[in-house]
């Protein structure tokens, strides 16, 4: 059975310990994305208020992310945020990182992706794309 007298010696090692580590600077890590393509679509559905059809998109999308090419993807919906510079109109976003230019132009020919135009484009009135790369 631990007396009052341990616990609180216990209980002090603890803390001077805590306060060892908090006084504990890590270095800042690099959180810039570089050397990559950067792939960013935005989807209106034609019927804007279906999750039904929302979901349907996401199933494809979620297909989608297999093709090869692809590093990391991301399959969004507007946050609720509410600026004037913030565009919620859209339904679905799907963010796509890629290599380089050329892995991204291999992406748009890749079946994979022909098969999800093909299956999936009578659930959207409007698709907006933003390609980036580095500065």
């Amino acid at each position: 059975m631990q007396t009052r007298k341990s616990f609180i010696a216990k209980l002090s090692a603890a803390a001077a310990a805590i306060t060892g580590l908090s006084s504990f600077k890590q270095q800042p890590m690099d959180k810039e994305l570089k050397n990559v393509f950067i792939h960013h679509v935005y989807f209106w559905l034609k019927n804007a208020d279906s999750k039904a059809d929302r979901d349907k998109l996401v199933e494809g999308l979620t297909k989608l992310s297999k093709v090869k090419t692809i590093q990391n993807f991301h399959i969004g919906k507007p946050a609720d945020t509410n600026r004037e510079v913030i565009e919620r109109g859209y339904a679905v976003s799907w963010m796509l990182q890629f290599a380089n230019g050329t892995d991204q132009a291999s992406y748009q020919t890749d079946p994979v992706h022909l098969k999800f135009v093909e299956d999936y484009s009578h659930l959207w009135s409007k698709v907006i794309v933003y390609d980036s790369v580095d500065v």
